[in-house]
């Protein structure tokens, strides 16, 4: 596609092939596409931009580059665009169902089937349903929470820990991480304990290998023995197994609801179980508490542990393959159903069975006689007293953990439905806790625990961590106690839930322009609510234990906080310290730039800022509480007052006046002195100088040598053209201001907010996304939320849905929600011959003509007046001359009824005339009715859609 660009350039130019420019970015530009033919089709589609052919136009491959462990491409320098050389680049996959069915395996549990009746008969069906309804706020919340992490960047892998760190940073992330691991080997335990008290019930009725306790701890470490290969034997095997798991769950649910309706016999009525009857209903509807130590928060703290599989689809993210969708969408899908499932059991469970019965058909009344009779039973024709009086019935709601089964139509399959339950959650969880705890190792915050990062394997397993949650989970199945065990894992995962909420609540507080996730349903303060009902949850349970959690967490922290790990994740913390900074003045000397957090930090040459309001408030509108903003101003007396201007106008601004000789000089000292550690600019933003024709040689080699100099010093820069009658960049006194640039007009253009506004931008070259990033910027502003924003791209007929497809992919990534892509497919026209001419006589007077010399030679006038143009470098740069021209007649077809347009600066090279250089800069931006800026990264990331 380039040897084609440039063979079509060239026949179309008759550049003068002397020209040593011109042979060599054509040498150049055909080595660099034989390269490229290499790579395979995939790369057919990349287009040069207006500018160069070897600027590129933006591509979602230039953005692919913090995957860990791979080697990526990178677009060209500014130093290699004007020195000609050429680079690479690589790429990058919707598991929803997947991911629905893990969390719903995992929120499926052993609590469900051997505990949940006895909640139902301590609590009541309300109490019960409270019960449940809490527990589903709380992981609702933490869902959204969840949901948003993972929408805002791509998460690798580490899951819950992943997520906290790169958004706390490692001072929260390590401690939670540790927590969160070994809470997930315990729901391993726990689970597997459930498997095992089953087994044990089953195997009473003909063999005892010890005792009942025993018998649990040897069954359960087997069973996890088990998990442990099924889980070393890869992904593939354990996606498997959850597919069995879940169909036989499935079974056993219809089991169970077909179960109620069929009639219940003497047999069944003998053991509490009547079928749907009003009166059963009514009494189990207020709790019955049996016990000193058994309460409300008691039955929630054995309950909560069902519901902790929210997180399990997100623990394995590296292997899902698009997290950032399969995730919210899967783990809200299987809260919803899980939650009607939980409540459709308590409800019909409740209305079936009574809460005691003897099981011995002798117990029957006999007739209407009821007096001394106690119990639900009595009114269904029972009579249950013995039993109820001396605490020894076996069977009913209170006292038998079998009752799903036997209101079922075939009590098998509820106990397939148990094994399935609780072995699908422990080998989920079993998977879970070595990944989160490998992805902690790698990170290296702790010494000591590297050793368990190590994978092995295509898919990277964690084998040693694997074994270092089984021996963990061994050590608590040997407790041999699921009601310990609940209550234990309770407080862990109310603590992760506490962390992960306020992780989103504190990265949205810090309006960081890094904090964009896609998922839109959450709000800050409902990630506030969760993380602080969680806390209230933590001390209501267990208070000792929710105390020794924060010591531990306390602990954890205080270690990391003063090893201070080298490590640099944009996390919320880094964009909170930075408005820290902002308000305080507080240094950020010791914490590294990061593509999530990169704010534009503009360096406004403004001079006087009351001369040039535009100007301030252009950039004002997408730096106020957002980012820094300087305006500079290179004189020779003091203007302080000025700031109390700046105050009264509500700019968000410092002012820093700085006596200099020459605008380059004092832009140059203010680019390199102004600001304090981090709060430096990092951007340049000029006016444009619309006399420049008119101004002296000094005057005009002096503001493009400003120019210049912003592009030799890795800064960004952004140059804005205001109408006419609107010149921002010309000198002028005070007292000429409502004649030149009156402050209404300029509020009206920047400030109206009335109709919808368009903005346009032309994103004609590949910079790092700050042509993007800046009208983003711009739409969080109350005066341009309505805005309407279209992003035009070079593209050709044959390609043009197919480039028009894979930049709203490239949207999409970042969480840009502009409005239309357009694709510009007649870039390669030539001009009209009109604006042609136009341009021609533009640069005419600065044109150094080889037939008017007498006796002096174009060398000696070069030397003289370097800023001006010879004929060979005017044919050298005919063809980019031609294509501004195109441009600019593109972008006034297009964006005529625009208030305001953006398009992609050309890199100045080192061989282009100065004055050219400026007629290109004017021709691109003329005869606009709008507000144009002409802006340029600096060829590095200011957008990213990964989260690290």
């Amino acid at each position: 596609m380039t040897v084609c660009a440039i063979k079509g350039t060239a026949a179309h130019n008759n550049y003068n092939v002397a020209s040593v420019f011109t042979v060599k970015h054509f040498c150049l530009d055909l080595l660099s596409n034989s390269a490229s033919e290499s790579r395979g089709s995939s790369m057919d589609l990349r287009r040069s931009s207006f500018y160069s052919t070897l600027d590129l136009v933006p591509q979602l491959e230039n953005y692919a580059s913090t995957l860990p462990h791979q080697k990526s491409r990178s677009r060209p320098s500014l130093e290699a665009l004007r020195k000609a050389f050429d680079v690479r680049f690589s790429t990058s996959g919707n598991h929803i169902s997947q991911q629905l069915m893990r969390c719903m395996l995992n929120i499926w549990g052993v609590i469900l089937f051997l505990r949940l009746t006895w909640i139902i008969s301590q609590a009541g069906i309300l109490f019960t349903c409270l019960i449940i309804l809490m527990s589903v706020t709380v992981t609702s919340v933490t869902a959204l929470s969840i949901s948003a992490i993972a929408t805002n960047g791509r998460v690798i892998s580490g899951g819950a820990y992943f997520m906290i760190s790169r958004s706390l940073g490692p001072e929260i992330g390590g401690p939670i991480g540790m927590v969160f691991s070994f809470a997930n080997a315990l729901a391993c335990a726990l689970n597997t304990v459930g498997f095992a008290e089953v087994v044990r019930d089953l195997m009473q009725f003909g063999v005892v290998m010890v005792d009942s306790v025993n018998d649990v701890r040897i069954v359960g470490v087997i069973t996890v023995t088990v998990l442990l290969f099924i889980s070393l034997a890869g992904m593939e095997w354990e996606s498997k197994a959850q597919i069995l798991f879940f169909t036989v769950l499935m079974v056993a649910f219809s089991n169970y609801f077909v179960g109620t309706f069929i009639p219940a016999s003497v047999e069944k009525q003998a053991e509490g179980i009547f079928g749907y009857h009003s009166e059963i209903f009514i009494s189990n509807l207020k709790p019955d508490w049996r016990g000193p130590e058994n309460d409300f928060f008691k039955m929630f703290a054995i309950f909560f542990p069902s519901a902790i599989g929210i997180l399990s689809g997100a623990n394995i993210s590296g292997d899902l393959k698009d997290p950032a969708t399969a995730i919210p969408k899967g783990t809200l899908m299987a809260i919803f159903w899980t939650t009607i499932s939980y409540l459709a059991i308590s409800v019909t469970v409740g209305s079936c069975v009574i809460r005691d019965a003897s099981g011995n058909i002798s117990d029957i009344l006999i007739g209407n006689i009821t007096d001394g009779c106690v119990g639900q039973g009595c009114q269904l024709g029972w009579n249950f007293t013995e039993c109820i009086e001396s605490n020894s019935c076996n069977y009913g709601l209170a006292n038998n953990s079998k009752v799903l089964g036997q209101v079922s139509g075939v009590s098998y399959l509820i106990t397939a439905g148990v094994f399935s339950a609780s072995l699908s959650s422990a080998l989920g969880f079993l998977v879970s806790a070595p990944k989160v705890f490998q992805c902690l190792c790698r990170d290296e915050i702790y010494p000591y625990i590297g050793v368990f990062g190590k994978g092995y394997g295509k898919n990277d397993e964690p084998l040693r961590a694997y074994i270092l949650c089984y021996v963990i989970a061994v050590a608590f199945i040997l407790i041999g106690e699921l009601n310990i065990i609940a209550s234990l894992i309770s407080n862990f995962f109310l603590c992760s839930y506490c962390l992960i909420n306020f992780s989103c609540f504190h990265a949205s507080i810090t309006n960081s322009p890094g904090w964009r996730p896609s998922f839109h349903y959450y709000s800050k303060w409902t990630a506030l609510f969760g993380a602080v009902i969680s806390v209230v949850l933590m001390f209501l349970l267990t208070w000792w234990a929710a105390l020794v959690t924060f010591s531990i967490i306390f602990f954890l922290f205080g270690y990391v906080n003063y090893n201070k790990p080298k490590v640099n994740w944009g996390s919320s913390v880094q964009a909170g310290t930075y408005n820290m900074a902002l308000s305080y003045s507080v240094s950020l000397s010791g914490v590294e730039d990061h593509v999530k957090n990169f704010r534009p930090q503009c360096l406004v040459l403004t001079g006087p800022p009351n001369q040039r309001p535009a100007l301030v408030d252009f950039v004002g509108s997408f730096t106020k509480h957002i980012s820094l903003m300087i305006c500079g101003d290179i004189i020779t007396v003091s203007r302080s007052w000025l700031v109390k201007w700046m105050n009264k106008r509500k700019v968000r601004s410092f002012y820093t006046p700085f006596s200099a000789h020459s605008l380059r000089g004092g832009a140059r000292h203010l680019l390199q002195a102004s600001g304090l550690g981090k709060l430096k600019p990092n951007t340049l933003v000029l006016g444009f100088k619309t006399n420049w024709r008119d101004s002296s040689s000094e005057s005009i080699e002096d503001y493009i040598n400003t120019i210049y100099d912003t592009f030799d010093s890795n800064y960004c820069l952004c140059i804005l053209r205001m109408m006419d009658g609107l010149d921002i960049f010309d000198q002028f006194e005070i007292d000429d201001i409502s004649d030149k640039c009156d402050s209404d007009q300029i509020k009206t253009v920047f400030q109206n907010d009335q109709g919808k506004k368009t903005i346009d931008v032309y994103w004609i070259a590949d910079d790092g996304g700050l042509t993007l990033l800046v009208p983003y910027l711009l739409t969080r502003r109350k005066h341009w939320r309505s805005s309407k924003v279209r992003v035009f791209i070079v593209g050709d007929e044959q390609n043009m849905e197919e480039g028009r497809n894979e930049m709203v992919a490239l949207l999409k990534r970042f969480r840009l929600d502009f409005n239309d892509v357009i694709v510009m497919t007649d870039s390669e026209k030539r001009p009209h011959a009109k604006n042609l001419s136009r341009f021609v006589d533009s640069v005419a007077p600065f044109r150094l003509h080889d037939e008017q010399q007498d006796g002096i030679s174009v060398e000696d006038l070069k030397q003289s007046a370097p800023w001006k143009i010879s004929d060979k470098e005017f044919e050298a740069f005919k063809l980019k001359s031609e294509r501004k021209v195109r441009l600019n007649e593109i972008i006034r077809r297009n964006s005529q009824h625009a208030a305001l347009v953006l398009v992609s600066l050309p890199v100045p090279q080192s061989d282009c005339p100065r004055a050219l250089y400026m007629a290109w800069l004017d021709t691109l931006t003329c005869g606009l009715h709008c507000p144009a800026v002409l802006i340029r990264g600096n060829q590095q990331n200011v957008l990213t859609f990964y989260c690290q």
